[in-house]
């Protein structure tokens, strides 16, 4: 007997819900790293106030995608610009299926010609690859999985993020001197006491940062001249915990949920894929419960992507994603949670919160307005914020609305129950959350 296939799953549980429909999973934190350093509190107000080092070398796949065909495969199935795609330049990944919807993004850096590396969670990588081996395309693929899948053996390369107000000044020192000049999302080659890697111009919670890239063997002593010149200016070790948090204050919504469980044109798709993979075990849970999954997709404009999708070639979901692109009923804001309100449900010593929940945001009368998909306690801002989508016509900063937290059983309960789970005030304001995210950092 195979390997079971995501197909089989759905088949086995009777619908994709009752396979992915999960109450209170663990929440997810980047592994390979501890979950605290110096404190969640400190180490979040570190990339406002000084500099902070996240160690992310463990918890995302990388694949590479090489060949004459790359390019050609690439743009065949993504939305984004390969004609001004340059060696060094990483970018925002946008595939989507024929409905417009998107798969799951990830960050596609172009390391020669005729080869680039897709790092984040495999779902975007899976669908490269599947339409690379299915059709007629001269590439070849290499995956380096997650820590948590890689048995054991060290990682292919380091990937460390320095920000905060003085990366600057740090990084300055470590190198001995400024980087040479490089554009936003652009790499430059660095050298450290002899060692050669990459500095990519990137921050993930809106400050001034970079991170740094190169093969594994190198990993301890550039961890080690990061932090041992980093003392000077406040350089704080960054755990899990306040990792995971980065990007509500940014904006960016992690690991929409694929919109590839429904279509009949996908079943190949889902014969493919593996049981054991992203796409069949990340749950699903929250006051929000639908019997359809596609209540769950997403659309790239849904999540602010419309800057990186690019008409000048045929795509998978071109179609669907032209006529999408003048009308977004749906607009991407942080919800900030009313501490009093915070207390009253969670408990006033409820400390630092995780969660990917879909919450359901609503009026005070009670209509469904909006989902939330990532939220977290951000010490900076004194309480909850909610990465959400909502109606374009609640996107108003100050608009006041109301997140209803609990869990819905799922299956087998009326979607629409009234479950007497508590509300919390919440008001809409921009995202991202951070200024700077939203003012220097969005700009480029």
């Amino acid at each position: 007997m195979g390997v079971p296939s995501l197909q089989d799953g759905i088949d086995q549980a009777g619908s994709p819900m009752r396979l992915l429909w999960q109450q209170n999973p663990a929440p997810w934190n980047p592994e390979g790293v501890e979950p605290e350093y110096a404190g969640w509190r400190r180490e979040q107000a570190a990339w406002h106030e000084a500099a902070s080092i996240s160690d992310v070398s463990h918890h995302m796949f990388d694949t590479t995608i090489e060949g004459p065909d790359a390019t050609r495969l690439l743009a065949r199935v993504s939305a984004n610009n390969y004609e001004n795609f340059a060696v060094g330049q990483a970018k925002q990944f946008v595939p989507v299926t024929s409905t417009g919807q998107i798969v799951t993004d990830g960050i596609l850096l172009r390391i020669a010609e005729r080869k680039y590396m897709l790092t984040g969670i495999p779902a975007a990588q899976n669908w490269v690859r599947y339409h690379g081996e299915q059709g007629d395309y001269d590439v070849e693929f290499a995956t380096d999985p997650s820590s948590a899948f890689r048995g054991g053996k060290d990682p292919w390369q380091f990937r460390y993020q320095v920000q905060g107000p003085r990366a600057r000044d740090l990084v300055e020192a470590v190198l001995g001197g400024p980087l040479p000049p490089a554009k936003f999302f652009h790499t430059v080659p660095v050298t450290l006491n002899g060692l050669s890697f990459k500095a990519l111009r990137h921050n993930m919670a809106g400050q001034d940062g970079y991170e740094f890239i190169g093969p594994w063997e190198h990993a301890a002593a550039v961890k080690d001249a990061l932090l041992s010149a980093g003392e000077q200016f406040g350089l704080v070790h960054v755990g899990a915990l306040a990792y995971a948090s980065a990007s509500v204050e940014s904006g960016w919504i992690p690991s929409p949920i694929p919109a590839i469980y429904t279509d009949p044109g996908l079943a190949g798709y889902r014969a493919w894929l593996p049981l054991f993979g992203i796409e069949g075990k990340r749950p699903l849970n929250g006051s929000f419960f639908a019997e359809n999954i596609e209540d769950y997709y997403v659309s790239p404009y849904d999540l602010g992507y419309g800057k990186s999708i690019a008409f000048n070639h045929d795509f998978i979901g071109r179609e669907a994603l032209e006529k999408a692109r003048e009308s977004h009923p749906r607009t991407k804001v942080t919800l900030v949670l009313d501490p009093a309100d915070v207390r009253r449900v969670l408990g006033a010593d409820h400390g630092y919160y995780l969660t990917y929940a879909r919450h359901r945001v609503e009026t005070a009368s009670g209509a469904l307005v909006g989902l939330t998909h990532q939220t977290a306690t951000l010490d900076p801002a004194g309480t909850i914020l909610a990465l959400t989508l909502i109606d374009s016509e609640r996107a108003t900063p100050g608009t006041p609305v109301e997140v209803v937290w609990g869990e819905h059983p799922g299956p087998g309960t009326d979607p629409d129950a009234d479950l007497g789970f508590p509300r919390i005030r919440a008001t809409v304001a921009p995202a991202p959350y951070d200024a700077h995210a939203r003012t220097e950092y969005r700009r480029h």
